[in-house]
């Protein structure tokens, strides 16, 4: 073989090595960015989904302050509501003895009666104009939510009453039956301020 012919073998093996080699490095470098992209997408990947998990948590942090703000507000609303509704309850309870007064002074007179002593006479106008002094008190009372509770003849109820005394009766008689209201009670808008205080059937 010629020199010439050993040289361009040579170069033609040298070329083939060389393209060999240019593929090996070319795949490698491919397996290597695919590996790169691997890595990066999973990394990418694991970031979306932490941001998404804390996204979640943001939310349902915010829905929770937000029903909190809303059952806050109710609370409020009903709290200031019953504020209004009662507020006059510390007046009130010092306006019932008042009431108890008129009703103890009006209670022996009877303004039927006319048979009154001479000296007497004028005692029916006073029971009069203390009647409607009373009348006017207890309307005003009525007009801001207050209910006078007489309850004779009704059955005894631990929450509404309470008993002084028990009173014997004939079997005919129902027990556990208010025979008797030795003070009348009082409820504000549907709130019992004052019991009353009753004798009861036993």
């Amino acid at each position: 073989m010629s020199e010439e012919n050993k040289k361009n073998k040579n170069t033609d093996e040298n070329d083939i090595i060389e393209s060999e080699i240019d593929d090996v490095i070319i795949e490698s470098e491919e397996e290597s960015l695919n590996s790169f992209g691997d890595k990066t997408s999973d990394k990418l990947r694991e970031k979306l989904n932490k941001a998404v998990e804390e996204k979640q948590e943001y939310l349902a942090g915010w829905q929770r302050a937000k029903a909190d703000l809303i059952n806050a507000r109710k609370d409020f609303g009903e709290q200031k509501t019953d504020l209004l509704k009662y507020a006059n309850t510390d007046l009130i309870l010092q306006l019932i003895p008042v009431l108890d007064s008129f009703e103890m002074a009006l209670k022996n007179v009877d303004e039927s009666d006319e048979n009154l002593p001479a000296g007497q006479a004028g005692l029916k106008v006073w029971s009069q104009g203390v009647r409607h002094i009373y009348s006017q008190l207890m309307s005003i009372l009525e007009s801001n939510g207050v209910k006078q509770i007489n309850p004779l003849n009704e059955e005894f109820n631990h929450e509404l009453h309470t008993s002084v005394e028990n009173v014997k009766v004939d079997e005919a008689t129902k027990k556990n039956i208010i025979v008797e209201v030795v003070q009348k009670g009082y409820e504000l808008n549907g709130k019992i301020i004052r019991e009353a205080k009753v004798k009861v059937s036993e």
